[in-house]
C-alpha cells in the first residue's frame, strides 16, 4: 500500500504541474446510454520531464510544459527507478467514471475494491492504482412531475434526486434498486527521453 501512495504522490505531483482548470475542461467526456442505466467517464492526463535525479538519495525533479518544476523523493517501495535517467517523460493519467443500473431486484449495500500494478522488473517504472465504490439504493419514491425518485441507502438514510427527464423513468417502479458505481483510477508511466 506504501507504493501506491507513493505512485499517487508521484501522480499528484505531476497533476499539481500539469493540470489546470484548462487542462481539465480540456478532459473527455463520454456518455453511454444504457437501457436501463447510464454511464459517463472522464480522462484527463498529465506529463512532466525529469530534469534532475539522483539515485542514491532518490531525489526526482519534474518539470512541467509550463516551466514549474516540484522535486520529491521516491520511496523505496518504487522499482526500476534505476531504469530513470533525465530528460526521460513521465505521464499520469486520471480517470473517473460514474454508472448507475436499474434493477427488479437487489439489497441495499455499499462495497469498495481496490486494485493495483506496477512495471515488471527491469522496465521503466510505471503503476496503476483503482478504485470502485458500488453502492445499491431502493426506490421509495418517484415523482414523474418533477421528474424525481427518492432512494433509500444502505444506512437508512433517503435522498431525493431530479432525473435528466420522465423518459428515463419509464419501466422504473418503487421498490427497483440501482446500482451506482464510481469509478477512479491513476496510472503514471515513464517513457524514454524523446531523441
Amino acid at each position: 500500500m506504501k507504493m501506491y501512495r507513493n505512485w499517487i504522490t508521484a501522480a499528484g505531483l505531476v497533476g499539481c504541474l500539469c493540470l489546470s482548470s484548462a487542462a481539465m475542461a480540456q478532459g473527455t467526456a463520454v456518455a453511454v446510454e444504457a437501457p436501463r442505466g447510464s454511464a459517463v467517464l472522464s480522462s484527463v492526463d498529465a506529463t512532466a520531464t525529469v530534469m534532475k535525479i539522483d539515485h542514491k538519495t532518490r531525489e526526482v525533479t519534474l518539470k512541467a510544459a509550463d516551466g514549474r518544476e516540484a522535486s520529491f523523493v521516491v520511496d523505496t517501495a518504487v522499482k526500476n527507478l534505476d531504469q530513470v535517467k533525465k530528460g526521460d517523460v513521465v505521464t499520469a493519467t486520471y480517470t473517473e467514471a460514474l454508472a448507475y443500473e436499474v434493477r427488479k431486484s437487489g439489497k441495499p449495500g455499499a462495497e469498495t475494491t481496490t486494485a493495483g500494478a506496477t512495471a515488471a522488473p527491469g522496465a521503466k517504472p510505471a503503476g496503476i492504482v483503482a478504485q470502485n465504490t458500488t453502492v445499491t439504493v431502493a426506490i421509495t419514491a418517484i415523482d414523474p412531475k418533477v421528474p424525481s425518485v427518492t432512494f433509500k441507502g444502505p444506512a437508512g438514510n433517503t435522498q431525493t434526486v431530479k432525473v435528466a427527464s420522465a423518459d428515463k423513468l419509464k419501466g422504473v417502479n418503487v421498490g427497483d434498486t440501482v446500482d451506482i458505481a464510481y469509478t477512479e483510477a491513476i496510472s503514471i508511466s515513464v517513457e524514454k527521453a524523446p531523441k
